[in-house]
């Protein structure tokens, strides 16, 4: 983009349009989709030639400025690109048309009505997914597959959940289960102590570029630091005896602080990413700002944060930072969490209660929100409450997954779980180009998975049946293809294995509870046992149940003290005010 020559030469015969793939996923998964029909090399820069209507006819990944490596120079593409248009326009056209079919028939695919599968089959699934992902673990270095590695933080949020369900029909006591978590332990651990691991600032790197580690690709992003703080909390919440988790606190603090510290947005919310590059000692240097201690640091201009806030990244956070702050009593980062909230709640959403993607500097994109945003935010939101924020967070989350329920009343979900409300891109579905949803699962959750989890919650806080159907019709549809690839498909994996368990843990804290003492013991006591948990005072406790929350309908505090109320399917055992008696399993 900076080469005069190349620049002149592509405005000359070409309108050049530069998409942001992280305001505008939509369109990246569309033409990403559309790449796969010219090179198996997927990834970017994304190069993609289109027809006046948005249909595409060539595309390609990095081109040089001179041929390299076997790679024609972008020049060369450019040119032959113009001949083919010029010459041989039926030839072209019959491809674009070609390819817009095949994104149609992408783009109609439907999910199974019913939720098909009972759970002693999905439990059959989530061992055999945990068994297959044990044979991709890297046993020298921890982490799984070879060189790139990255964290794959839904697979391990998966391992974690297939090793901690109780229940007798799941995989909770079966051995892959078991090995799926310690094996998800090893490679926290194994993060934890390596060179993705910035010692000073807190946070990890995107990936490193060799087996063991090292050699990090220095960018780092919100939705990974995100995730990986919840799962540094969640193992820490959850350890079992013989667990080590020895360095995750550390691990987690040191995240929390890269986040709230370094990707803060003044008034509240969290920029997408920090860059790779800055300029040391007078130089432009990859990395080498990573490389000084906190003393050389301080002499330098740190690397550009990118600004802009994403709905669904800044739902990660906030879910993380929640848990995170009850997990280890730092109520600041509760604070955090609420106050990302907000901003989105005041600057993301529309007068009719829809979303916006994007915003910079308070200044929102005119890029709709895609069904990753509806889903991560929400699921932001419900945890938000369930760590004592506030109901009025738990309510907006409800009208938020309502708003992409499919169908009047809710009754096409068979078809279509859910559908944002609005045309992914106006400019490409006026053209008539079929816009694909981001799938996720890698590296983040996706879109559809996303809203799956947050009507999860929601069924599990109102014991509202729709909710909890519309999950599992996501789960029967997605699981047999998740099991044969775990690792692409972590977040499908997690919210099966998640919704084997039916425990649902209430904490209830007097108004004024210090913190401490049998407060901070029967809330550590209470984290261990697996399933939706909230930790809530007495009287956001009633302002739940008075929002038609019908998990917290009578739960308050016996004789003034915090007290414990674990339940199955909404139906509790006795009150519990005692931590020794919260037995772990």
């Amino acid at each position: 983009f900076s080469d005069p020559a190349l620049a002149e030469r592509l405005n000359r015969r070409f309108v050049a349009v530069k998409v942001d793939r992280e305001e505008h996923p939509d369109v990246d998964a569309t033409y990403l989709a559309a790449a796969a029909g010219f090179t198996r090399q997927l990834g970017w820069p994304l190069t993609v030639f289109l027809t006046p209507e948005g249909q595409a006819f060539y595309a390609g990944t990095y081109f040089p400025p001179t041929p390299s490596r076997g790679l024609p120079a972008l020049s060369q593409v450019l040119d032959a690109v113009w001949h083919a248009w010029k010459g041989d326009r039926k030839q072209v056209s019959e491809t674009a048309a070609r390819l817009a079919a095949n994104l149609g028939q992408l783009a109609g695919r439907a999910a199974p009505s019913g939720d098909a599968l009972r759970r002693a089959d999905v439990g059959a699934l989530v061992d055999a997914a945990a068994e297959q992902a044990l044979g991709r673990e890297d046993e020298e270095h921890g982490g799984f597959g070879a060189a790139p590695k990255f964290p794959l933080a839904p697979a391990l949020d998966f391992l974690i959940e297939a090793g901690s369900t109780p229940d007798a029909v799941g995989p909770g006591d079966s051995a892959a289960g078991v090995s799926g978590r310690a094996a998800a332990l090893r490679a926290l651990r194994a993060m934890a102590g390596s060179d993705l691991r910035d010692p000073v600032e807190g946070g990890f790197f995107r990936y490193a570029t060799m087996a063991d580690w090292s050699v990090p690709h220095y960018e780092r992003m919100l939705y990974d630091n995100a995730q990986l703080l919840s799962l540094y909390t969640h193992a820490v919440a959850g350890a079992r005896n013989g667990d080590a988790v020895d360095d995750f606190d550390s691990a987690a603090s040191g995240i929390a602080g890269f986040l709230i510290d370094v990707l803060g947005r003044e008034g509240g919310g969290f920029g997408s990413a920090q860059d790779s590059e800055s300029i040391v000692h007078g130089e432009r240097s990859e990395g080498g700002y990573y490389a000084l201690d906190a003393a050389g640091r301080s002499r330098e201009t740190p690397p550009p944060v990118d600004g802009k806030v994403l709905a669904g990244w800044n739902g990660l956070a906030i879910a993380a930072l929640a848990d995170a702050g009850v997990t280890f009593a730092r109520p600041e980062w509760v604070g955090a969490a609420r106050a990302a909230a907000d901003r989105i709640l005041a600057t993301h959403r529309t007068e009719e209660g829809r979303l916006a993607r994007a915003s910079l500097d308070g200044v929102v994109s005119r890029a709709p929100a895609t069904l990753e945003d509806y889903g991560l935010f929400s699921v932001g939101l419900l945890r938000l409450a369930l760590a004592g924020g506030g109901a009025r967070y738990a309510e907006a989350a409800r009208r938020l997954v309502d708003t992409v329920l499919s169908g009047p009343g809710h009754e096409d979900t068979a078809k279509r779980p859910f559908t944002p409300p609005e045309a992914a891109d106006p400019l490409l579905a006026a053209q008539g180009v079929e816009v694909l949803e981001t799938e996720g699962g890698s590296t983040l959750p996706g879109g559809e998975v996303a809203c799956a989890w947050a009507a999860h919650l929601l069924g599990q806080m109102t014991a509202e049946e729709r909710y909890d159907l519309v999950a599992g019709r996501v789960v029967s549809a997605r699981l047999e293809s998740a099991a044969a690839e775990p690792l692409a498909a972590g977040d499908v994996l997690a919210l099966a294995a998640r919704r084997l368990s039916r425990r649902q843990i209430v904490v209830v804290l007097p108004d004024h509870d210090v913190p401490g003492g049998l407060s901070a013991a029967i809330v550590a006591a209470a984290l261990r046992l697996t399933g939706v948990h909230a930790v809530v005072s007495e009287s956001e406790s009633r302002a739940l149940a008075a929002a038609g929350f019908t998990l917290f309908e009578s739960r308050d505090c016996r004789e003034g003290v915090p007290t414990v109320y674990v339940c199955h399917d909404f139906v509790c055992e006795l009150p519990i005010t005692d931590p020794s008696l919260l037995g772990v399993s």
